[in-house]
């Protein structure tokens, strides 16, 4: 039986990574499912935010890469309607999965080339029609959504949520009779056996944040949070500076700072390093504003840390694991109470938390049920 042929657009892949989430939803789902499916991807020649193309690559041709996928980097002159209707009408795909919802080149105009077609098309919205996301831009964003809709190239499309709370976003915005398929994210594949061990002792805390520094990751309000808290604490920031009037905020917050506070911005880490960046933490702490999965989130479970985050991601009842805490966001100081305890932690009863952790990354990771979903998803 021959493999079903797969067109995926999206702005960013490997070996890009700063983007994020996106791509490394795509990674894995590469890794889990190559042999079962046949992915071409049509993606930029350039990282998030980079001015120039990535060095070593073939641009504007199919190059095949180490999963058996054939990645079409495109240059900014080889980025027209033409080259994309091209590559739409290459052969008969048995589906083109469209990732996001807002770009010009792996969203929009896929959807407007395709519309009127029998083409089958699945959106994987990747949390951009969240609450959060939707409040910026939010007029301009009304207006592109309600264009997609009169012109026709919503109809026959099918969307993907990675979650419950997705599939109720799709429906508000895209319509009520929207067909939503809930197929959660998969993770990378299972490598380790047992937490990695990091020292604890009372009085101590180092805490990271692996994701941009944008206000949607609420890198100022995490920062905000540790201004009444004794001990020596450290909090490590990785990631790209997204909006720089934002940086400056978080940095006026950092010198306002008690001395016992320390907080340092690495800017990027390659995904290979992500999970020794972890490790090196006790707790993981990012209360972002939304977010449709967290790969970073389940990279710290997967490795043993806890995490302290909003109730706004799929990561919830986690204290009741004992794999961290998912607080509202309009309670500060119940993020300020969960610092201060986990300051005052020894090694004993941080173990618990370690442990906790672990094996709630572990029954995530085991994916041979998601990894059907999406079987059953593309061939369908």
């Amino acid at each position: 039986m021959p493999k079903p042929q797969v067109l995926v657009l999206i702005d960013w892949y490997k070996p890009h990574y700063k983007a994020g989430g996106p791509v490394r939803s795509l990674v894995n789902l590469v890794e889990h499912l190559h042999q079962e499916l046949d992915f071409h991807i049509l993606t930029g020649d350039r990282d998030y935010t980079a001015t120039a193309a990535s060095t070593g690559l073939l641009r504007d041709q199919w190059t095949a890469q180490d999963k058996g996928e054939h990645v079409w980097y495109a240059s900014p002159e080889g980025r027209n309607a033409k080259q994309w209707k091209a590559l739409l009408n290459e052969r008969a795909w048995d589906v083109v999965y469209i990732n996001g919802m807002w770009s010009r080149w792996s969203s929009l105009l896929p959807l407007w080339l395709l519309r009127g077609t029998k083409q089958r098309r699945i959106v994987a919205v990747r949390g951009m029609l969240a609450s959060g996301v939707m409040q910026q831009k939010n007029a301009l964003k009304r207006a592109v959504l309600q264009v997609l809709r009169i012109s026709g190239c919503f109809k026959g499309v099918e969307f993907q949520a990675t979650n419950a709370e997705e599939v109720e976003d799709v429906k508000r915005w895209i319509g009520r009779d929207a067909v939503v398929h809930l197929v959660p994210n998969l993770g990378r594949k299972l490598e380790r056996s047992a937490p990695l061990p990091i020292a604890k002792q009372p009085g101590e805390l180092r805490l990271v944040s692996v994701g941009r520094i944008a206000q949607e990751k609420n890198t100022l309000f995490a920062i905000e949070r540790l201004k009444g808290l004794t001990g020596n604490i450290h909090f490590d920031l990785y990631g790209t500076v997204y909006d720089e009037t934002y940086w400056q905020r978080c940095q006026a917050a950092i010198a306002e700072l008690p001395p016992n506070v320390r907080v340092q911005w690495h800017g990027e880490v390659a995904p290979d390093q992500v999970p020794e960046v972890l490790a090196a933490a006790h707790v993981v702490f990012m209360p972002s504003v939304g977010e449709n999965f967290g790969h970073s989130m389940l990279e710290a479970l997967s490795v043993g840390r806890p995490l302290l985050i909003s109730d706004r991601t799929p990561w919830r009842e986690l204290e009741r694991q004992q794999a961290g805490w998912d607080i509202p966001l309009d309670r500060p100081e119940r993020f300020e109470e969960i610092l201060r305890g986990v300051v005052g932690m020894g090694e004993e009863d941080f173990a618990e938390w370690l442990h906790g952790a672990f094996a709630l990354g572990s029954r995530s990771l085991r994916a041979e049920d998601a990894k059907s979903q999406y079987l059953r998803l593309f061939r369908s």
